[in-house]
């Protein structure tokens, strides 16, 4: 397969289904955010993490090329003339969301309640979910406005407002495991 293809050099791309748009276009940023995000998750896995979350993130990276898939999907063509899907791979489901849900839960167990916001950083392994988890916002920012535009499923909104949750307590959980200082921010009177 070639990698360069010159069809872009005129600042287009082109969607599943052979529509073309602007590389600048919305659905492109979004699904392009969500290249981005599992990029960051990538490195999060690289890092020395337990071998549960180490599965978790990889099954979460699995779940984001499906999330890129489905918004690179021009809607007007994700139905083919046969009436078949033009997108034959699993969609995002609530058994997806469920177990982000779950291993929140899980985590939050051993973890002391959170009675502040916390500064992100104290170990560069929490620092890059802590990255990865804000780049997660901007990807469902981005998907948010997208769906206004042009819905898709809803359940790839809730997958990944979830899943931005979860990178807040799994960051929360590297830095228990890691014993890494957890600064509160604990905003100063004013004068």
């Amino acid at each position: 397969m070639k990698i360069y293809t010159k069809t872009g050099d005129k600042g287009t791309t082109a969607l599943f289904g052979g529509t073309r748009v602007p590389k600048h276009h919305i659905r492109i940023e979004s699904y392009g955010t969500i290249d981005e995000l599992n990029s960051h998750l990538g490195m999060l896995r690289d890092q020395k993490i337990d071998e549960h979350s180490h599965k978790i993130i990889l099954e979460i990276q699995e779940r984001l090329f499906t999330i890129g898939s489905i918004l690179a999907t021009d809607p007007a063509k994700a139905t083919l003339k046969s009436g078949k899907q033009r997108l034959e791979i699993p969609r995002i489901s609530a058994e997806d969301i469920e177990l982000l849900e779950q291993e929140m839960d899980k985590m939050n167990e051993e973890l002391p309640p959170m009675t502040h916001f916390v500064l992100p950083g104290g170990h560069q392994t929490v620092s890059v979910c802590h990255i990865a988890r804000c780049v997660c916002r901007r990807a469902e920012r981005l998907a948010s406005a997208l769906h206004d535009l042009e819905p898709f499923e809803k359940e790839v909104l809730k997958y990944l407002n979830r899943l931005s949750d979860y990178l807040f307590v799994l960051a929360r959980k590297l830095s228990h495991d890691l014993q890494a200082e957890e600064i509160q921010w604990i905003p100063k009177k004013g004068s």
